[in-house]
């Protein structure tokens, strides 16, 4: 093996930089999404397991994910605790997915991970079991990263897509949570909601202690019965813990917590919608019950400092307040709905203006139903990715809706979403509105290249 350095690569085979590692995986895109765990425990098998070293928080759901990752995240950072994170899509870039304490993946740490894990892969590929996908390699990416160098006290570990085949699944957790199920990547997961919650419901591990703020009576069976079958102690909203709101503004909500171990009064967040209420009671309830179990050690003044301090980008998320431009990443019904109670709710306008690309495989006309009837000039447009929904179908839904609905009073239609962002902001400007507020929202893929723009004047990088 002359010529070879100790990962098995010749030094005119390896990758010389963070731009380089990120083009070879987010290369295996190609490979598209497929379900399973057979790959990833080849591979870890291959690295000696690492992710055994590790304590995982494992969270799964349709919506909701990364701002429960985000609130535990900042609460055991807040209380001392290194804290791995590992969430998906990102908004940014490609390492915004692997976090340590807050931090990105360091550029150097990226490189020398993907030169170890590149022969592994680029020989699995020549096997039965063909290439390994791009989510795949990104989960092994994390675990070699968390496990053999970063060494945090706590991983914060988002399912990719579903649960039970979902690679993140190759971990036993200390505690699993499952958000809620709604209507989302039924062409992968099923197309009833008994069929996604079985799937989200296998994350569940055997005497895995699992929290829960599931809602609908049939997913609330399902996930009761996966628990029972396991010998795993289910904490469910609603039932073993609850909460009250008592005030509600902009960039500040109060709520009260009470659960089966004590109560805790007046914690307060700063991030917007009634549902993040649900998910920062949820992560409250996560933390508790390692609290009870594993003797974590969180004081109740860091507990409300770090539900307080937590930020989620993209979601509900004021980026510009000359003219106002209000970015979330709803892409489904169920997001589509949190957004519609959160604009009646918390924001004041006269006029709403909103722009929106999707992608091919969501619920639409369940979705826009939610916001239509609020909305005076609706722009569509498509994200800069390579899976998209066409402006031109998305309007056919839209025009459908507004012969019954009455709204919006405009559609414009720009694919290109550079030129629709400044069709949304002529709508606002040339309005006799004195409080007109703009909306961009749909898949997060749109959400982050128009973040990017507004905040660096750059696009995000691409990929998943």
């Amino acid at each position: 093996m002359s010529g070879m350095n100790k990962d098995g690569i010749s030094p005119s085979e390896a990758l010389r930089s963070a731009e380089e590692a990120m083009a070879w995986i987010t290369g295996l895109t190609a490979f598209g999404i497929r379900p399973g765990l057979d790959r990833i425990k080849q591979l870890m098998e291959s690295f000696n397991h690492p992710e055994r070293r590790l304590k995982f928080i494992h969270v799964a759901g349709t919506n909701g994910k990364g701002s429960v990752c985000a609130y535990l995240t900042s609460v055991l950072r807040q209380s001392g605790y290194d804290v791995g994170t590992f969430t998906s899509p990102y908004l940014t870039s490609y390492s915004n997915r692997l976090q340590y304490n807050g931090q990105d993946i360091g550029d150097e740490d990226l490189v020398r991970l993907a030169n170890r894990l590149k022969p592994a892969v680029e020989e699995m590929a020549r096997t039965e079991w063909g290439s390994p996908t791009m989510f795949e390699v990104t989960t092994a990416l994390a675990l070699l990263y968390y496990g053999t160098v970063a060494f945090p006290d706590f991983v914060v570990w988002e399912t990719g897509l579903g649960g039970r085949l979902d690679v993140t699944n190759i971990v036993t957790p200390i505690v699993s949570v499952i958000t809620n199920v709604g209507h989302d990547h039924m062409d992968v997961l099923g197309p009833t909601l008994v069929d996604i919650a079985k799937e989200k419901a296998g994350i569940i591990k055997s005497g895995v202690p699992v929290v829960s703020a599931v809602s609908q009576r049939e997913v609330i069976d399902v996930v009761r019965e996966s628990a029972k079958a396991r010998k795993a102690t289910l904490y469910l909203l609603g039932d073993e813990f609850s909460y009250e709101k008592s005030a509600i503004a902009e960039n500040e909500q109060k709520f009260s917590f009470q659960g089966p171990f004590r109560a805790l009064q007046s914690l307060t967040v700063t991030m917007n919608g009634a549902h993040q209420i649900t998910n920062a009671a949820t992560a409250v309830m996560a933390l508790e019950v390692l609290r009870q179990y594993y003797a974590l050690i969180v004081d109740d003044e860091d507990l409300a400092a770090g539900l307080k301090n937590t930020a989620w980008p993209g979601r509900l998320e004021m980026v510009s307040h000359d003219p106002r431009i209000l970015i979330d990443g709803a892409h489904n019904p169920e997001g589509m709905e949190a957004l519609s109670h959160a604009l009646r709710d918390i924001y004041k306008f006269d006029q709403l203006n909103v722009m929106m690309a999707m992608m091919p495989n969501k619920n639409h006309e369940h979705s826009l139903r939610h916001i239509l009837p609020m909305v005076d000039t609706l722009v569509i447009t498509e994200p800069d990715f390579h899976k998209k929904m066409n402006a031109a179908d998305l309007a056919d839904v839209a025009e459908k809706l507004r012969s019954e609905l009455g709204r919006p009073r405009n559609v414009i239609v720009e694919p290109d979403w550079r030129r629709a962002l400044e069709l949304l902001k002529e709508a606002s400007a040339s309005s006799k509105a004195e409080q007109p507020l703009n909306v961009i929202t749909g898949t997060l893929y749109l959400i982050a290249d128009v973040r990017s723009w507004v905040l660096h004047g750059t696009k995000s990088e691409k990929g998943w």
